[in-house]
């Protein structure tokens, strides 16, 4: 190949200004996830929905994404992945809109359930697109891990924009907040992100995209439900019915001359083991936020505004990780060590969580938190390119949502698995500090959770009410550090692992 045509495949300002039009719908898709974590008590004053409700208005989004994501993937291999990005960005603002001025807690789960199918045109497209705009190998790491960085970002910039939101506007302003990024998308897109689609896609196979929706969407609902509630045979039999559903789309896909999903790919070791280092590396990051959150709200006592600002400091990590490993990896390391060792640095972060006490400062949480981030965010970026570096245009729109809905398993196995450690730590601790007498309510409050135990403990009196407190604290810190040593296993598992699946081998 001359130098000529190489330097016709690197990308110029063109495709630059067009990934950073592509990181509108990104910013936004995963900020939603995040975004109601403060309006919950302004929408309940307002709409006064019922607590099943509530728990819809929250959940409903994030279970649609998930179950669509493979079908948008393929739909847009099929009819252009810029013309669905255009559909999806028009379909997510009308849902905006709706979400923003919904007069009952009906329509607002409805208006959430659209946003849950605009976000799954969106964000598969985007990271097609990049894999279609960056044929440059160097080029395109740069901009998965840009890519990679900002959806990891924009679940964090959730909640603060939201507060700040909150304390200048009524609650449908958190959804209102798409609608400049979504018309400026609908604008320069047309101008700066090409179009592609697959030449030879086949017919869309309407059976397999409803096979794929009924195998996702009932393990993550009941892998969420497992982690809020326990176990139960509900639970076990909707995780039962979406296995034997996936594998009825599995063997509907072998059959098929055109399927959804090229199932030759997980012959490949390479492809196959970065999509489980995903789950691993999401695992973790997921799993361990929640621990993070309540030690800075309920143990340091910080507001919710001012701990998501704290926890936003993890992003240094991120921003000082991501890139050098990157660089390194243009330099010719072999990204199986890069992620190998973007894990062990997760590992050090976890092990790090394990030393905060109730009476510490933030520093060492923040610590912990920016080396876990900063690793596994690493660790992300370079399995995306390792999966989309193998990936052909004509395919990248499907594998792309396959990543994506890996990231959605990982993520509720990581909440229900390492939540369900600190969980039953902290209630077999405080069981035996709860005080005698206290009322059956109050008793399962403080058993259930530290924000309820420290509800209870300040209507107790006195010193009896500071004993709760000191026991609860102490007991979820035991949890935390519990759940944390857990994740610090799996991830060096995952260290380990990671070297000896995804390593070139020796010529």
């Amino acid at each position: 190949m001359t130098t000529d045509m190489i330097e016709r495949q690197r990308a110029g300002r063109r495709e630059w200004l067009g990934l950073g039009t592509l990181m509108l719908p990104l910013l936004l898709v995963s900020m939603d996830v995040s975004v109601l974590f403060f309006a919950v008590p302004f929408i309940n004053a307002d709409l006064e929905p019922t607590a099943t409700q509530q728990l819809w208005i929250f959940d409903v989004y994030g279970f649609v994404l998930a179950g669509l994501l493979i079908t948008m993937g393929s739909l847009g291999d099929r009819i252009g992945r810029r013309r669905l990005l255009m559909i999806g960005a028009a379909s997510f603002g009308a849902a905006s809109v709706l979400a923003a001025y919904a007069p009952s807690a009906e329509l607002l789960i409805a208006a959430r359930a659209l946003l849950g199918i605009g976000g799954a045109t969106l964000m598969p497209s985007t990271l097609a697109l990049i894999r279609n705009m960056f044929h440059d190998e160097r080029q395109r790491a740069v901009a998965i891990t840009i890519w990679t960085s900002g959806l990891t970002f924009g679940v964090s910039l959730g909640p603060i924009l939201s507060g700040f939101l909150l304390e200048h506007f009524w609650w449908g302003s958190v959804f209102l907040i798409n609608l400049p990024a979504m018309v400026l998308l609908l604008v320069a897109a047309p101008m700066l992100v090409p179009e592609f689609r697959n030449p030879d896609p086949g017919r869309f196979d309407l059976i397999s995209a409803v096979l794929s929706l009924g195998s996702v969407l009932p393990v993550i609902y009941a892998i969420k439900e497992l982690a809020a509630h326990g176990p139960s045979a509900t639970r076990a039999g909707l995780i039962a019915a979406g296995l034997i559903i996936g594998v009825l789309f599995v063997r509907r896909q072998r059959r098929r001359p055109d399927p959804m999903i090229d199932l030759s790919l997980f012959r490949g070791r390479v492809f196959s083991g970065s999509m489980a280092m995903n789950v691993v590396a999401i695992f973790g990051l997921a799993g361990f936020a929640i621990f993070t959150t309540q030690y800075l709200q309920s143990v340091l006592g910080m507001g919710p505004l001012e701990a998501a600002l704290w926890s936003l400091l993890g992003s240094v990590g991120v921003g000082a990780a991501a890139p050098t490993v990157a660089a390194l990896a243009q330099r010719g390391v072999d990204r199986a060590y890069l992620i190998g060792a973007a894990f062990t640095v997760s590992v050090a972060g976890l092990l790090v969580l394990t030393r905060p006490a109730a009476d510490s400062t933030v520093l060492p949480v923040l610590v912990g938190a920016a080396l876990l981030a900063g690793g596994l965010v690493a660790a992300m970026s370079q399995i995306a390119e390792l999966i989309m570096g193998r990936t052909g245009p004509e395919r990248a729109g499907t594998v792309s949502a396959l990543l994506e809905t890996a990231s959605e398993f990982g993520g509720a196995l990581g909440i229900a698995v390492l939540g369900s450690i600190g969980t039953a730590v902290y209630r077999a601790d405080v069981a035996a500090a709860l005080p005698a007498g206290l009322p059956h309510e109050a008793r399962d409050a403080a058993h259930e959770t530290l924000g309820g135990a420290m509800v209870v403990a300040g209507q107790l009196p006195g010193e009896l009410g500071g004993a709760l407190a000191t026991a609860a604290r102490t007991a979820f810190l035991h949890g935390m550090h519990t759940a944390a040593l857990a994740g610090a296993a799996i991830m060096a598992a995952a260290a380990v692992a990671s070297v000896l699946i995804l390593c070139k081998p020796k010529p």
